[in-house]
């Protein structure tokens, strides 16, 4: 993006959300202004959406959990298991074609509203029905299905009012930060939901979910929202959804920022979530659970740390260099992993591996809605946020490399080789991202 188009975009922003500012001076003003590592969570509305998300990351993780246990504890199936949690993802790819058009067409106070209320019902009921015994694995998939499609809406929402919620100056920062909270609950949300369901049983599990959702649903009346100019929005969603693909395929650095955000869920995601098990027990022979949970704490850990180093870097802005660095430094850090047969050192760079995935999972996101004009944001949003449907297929890849290629040191090789392959291509052949500056 050139300085004169970057200009314009921080002018518009400022304008659309009625920020007062100097045209001819706001990125004087903005660079001038020093930007701390919490700064964002100055702003009121940021900091209520930054505990809606907090909130809500920790109620998904829990009820990741929860529901994964209480359906094989009804079953003892591995397959309803596995069809409950494809009916989930199904219901939320149909819905990704609609949720933009929702977020541009409707006010965004109101659909925050609506999708948060719908979450509280079901998991209130879900909660009452299985308290008071009247448990069936139906009851589970309507559950499922209707999580998925109010939670495709949930998740584009959240990452377009980050935008909506800070001057663009702070938007690195901000991001950052909800990052961050991501990493948190992560972390610690598994070990929590673990927790809840010894004290409280799956149903009372449910029951506190539904408090979470009441907690959000304060915090979200509390958030004064900008005043919101959106284009009149015609025709299907899935004319909607196509003017976001339009517009991707003019936009040559969107459409780059947004293949670059590709190569997490197709190729790294997949290390960190399907082979952690079979690292567990063929490279460090254990079945007990107990290091496949010090696994994968150790990338939350690291996830931690990489989103408060990226919150505290203010107005740097090389931001392209950077979130190539970073994903070539996960590549390497995972590479290293792989060849570590001592725990401790095999920790240690999963947490490294942890922390640079944040940075560059910060930067791209914020590079990317950066390029997007705001009236367009929640359609070109829902265009994006298909990269979700590459995970499944990264971990079919990934675990078909690991049972036919030699095990899941081989496939973590393979993939992490790949993604340092395509940083470095970036950086000699893009110089789209290899010259992008915030400012």
């Amino acid at each position: 993006m050139t300085d004169k188009k970057q200009d314009e975009a921080s002018t518009s922003y400022y304008k659309s959300n009625k920020i007062p500012v100097n045209d001819s001076a706001s990125g004087s003003a903005a660079h001038n202004e020093k930007i701390g590592t919490l700064t964002s969570l100055r702003f009121p509305n940021f900091r209520w959406l930054f505990i809606a998300n907090i909130l809500g990351n920790a109620g998904q993780w829990i009820q990741q959990v929860t529901l994964n246990w209480l359906v094989y504890d009804m079953t003892g199936s591995g397959t309803i298991l596995g069809t409950i949690n494809m009916v989930r993802a199904v219901s939320s790819l149909s819905m990704i074609p609609v949720s933009g058009i929702l977020i541009d067409r409707f006010k965004r106070r109101h659909i925050f509203l609506f999708e948060n209320s719908v979450l509280f019902i079901i998991t209130l009921l879900l909660g009452l029905l299985l308290v008071s015994g009247h448990s069936h694995i139906s009851y589970l998939f309507i559950f499922s299905l209707l999580g998925g499609l109010v939670q495709t809406v949930n998740q584009a929402l959240r990452q377009v009012l980050v935008f909506d919620m800070v001057p663009r100056s702070h938007t690195p920062n901000a991001v950052a930060l909800i990052q961050t909270g991501w990493s948190i609950m992560r972390s610690f949300g598994p070990l929590l939901g673990g927790f809840l369901i010894l004290w409280f049983g799956p149903g009372g599990n449910f029951l506190v979910q539904a408090g979470a959702y009441a907690l959000i649903f304060i915090s979200i009346v509390n958030i004064q929202f900008q005043s919101q100019i959106t284009e009149t929005v015609h025709g299907s969603p899935l004319q909607s959804f196509k003017e976001g693909i339009s517009y991707i395929r003019k936009e040559h650095v969107t459409r780059t920022f947004m293949f670059m955000g590709f190569v997490l869920p197709l190729l790294i995601a997949p290390i960190y979530t399907i082979l952690p098990p079979i690292f567990a027990v063929k490279v460090f022979g254990d079945n007990s659970g107990k290091i496949l949970g010090f696994l994968m704490g150790a990338v939350g850990i690291g996830g931690i740390i990489g989103g408060i180093v990226t919150a505290s870097l203010g107005h740097m802005q090389r931001r392209g260099i950077l979130q190539l660095s970073a994903l070539f430094l996960q590549s390497i850090t995972l590479i290293a992993f792989a060849f570590c047969s001592n725990l401790w050192m095999a920790l240690f760079f999963l947490m490294l591996s942890g922390f640079f995935e944040i940075i560059f999972m910060t930067t791209n996101q914020t590079l990317l809605q950066l390029s997007i004009p705001d009236n367009l944001r929640g359609r070109i949003t829902s265009v994006v946020n298909l990269n979700s449907a590459l995970a499944p297929m990264g971990g079919l890849i990934a675990g078909t490399i690991s049972d036919f290629l030699g095990g899941p040191k081989v496939a973590t090789i393979i993939l992490a080789t790949i993604t340092a392959v395509i940083a470095a291509s970036a950086f000699l052949f893009s110089s789209t991202i290899r010259n992008y500056k915030l400012n």
